[in-house]
């Protein structure tokens, strides 16, 4: 199992990064907030997950081990792959799905891409108490603040496109989400950025 990794970033896509290690140049799968940090021709630390599949060997990433942890216990879920738990860690950062599941928040869950009503009843009845408690469990889960478009724009600029271009991809995005976290207007950056490819 390769459950971290320390190289050089050499390249920055949407939705992963190519990390070089020792000469060789391992592509892996991050959340945003990963990826957000990541800057090419810098040193990178991740914690992964492998992923392996008869005719594949999958690499995730994360920047924190609680990310991590929370990631593994989502795969633990019957139904549950490795796209959907990255895209719950994109929704939500892991402490907030720790609450959310505490809560037994059936609705916050639903707004995880690919995740219905059925499926989320089943993450609160297998999950239980796996996640443990959260840091704050005595707030209830809420709507984050707007994030400032200065934080999306510098971590665009971060996975390698142009001032600019980042600023009018993350105006785009605020005319879609008004009130959107940094998370949710960083991911629908990105989407405008490929639907123009």
């Amino acid at each position: 199992m390769i459950s971290s990794l320390r190289g050089t970033v050499i390249a920055l896509m949407a939705g992963s990064a190519v990390i070089e290690v020792g000469g060789v140049g391992l592509q892996v799968f991050a959340t945003t907030s990963a990826l957000a940090k990541l800057h090419q021709g810098s040193e990178a630390l991740l914690h992964t997950h492998l992923v392996v599949k008869e005719d594949s060997l999958t690499l995730y990433g994360f920047h924190s081990l609680e990310e991590k942890e929370v990631f593994e216990v989502l795969l633990g879920v019957s139904g549950i792959g490795a796209k959907i738990a990255l895209a719950a860690l994109n929704t939500y950062d892991a402490n907030t799905l720790r609450q959310i599941v505490a809560q037994k928040n059936e609705k916050a869950i639903t707004q995880i891409p690919g995740i219905g009503p059925k499926v989320a009843k089943r993450i609160l009845l297998e999950i239980g108490d796996k996640l443990g408690p959260a840091l704050s469990e005595a707030t209830p889960v809420a709507p984050a603040e707007s994030a400032t478009t200065e934080t999306v724009i510098a971590a665009l600029v971060g996975l390698g496109w142009r001032e600019a271009e980042a600023g009018e991809a993350v105006n785009l995005a605020l005319q879609q989400l008004p009130t959107g976290t940094t998370q949710e207007l960083l991911r629908t950056a990105l989407q405008i950025f490929g639907s123009r490819r």
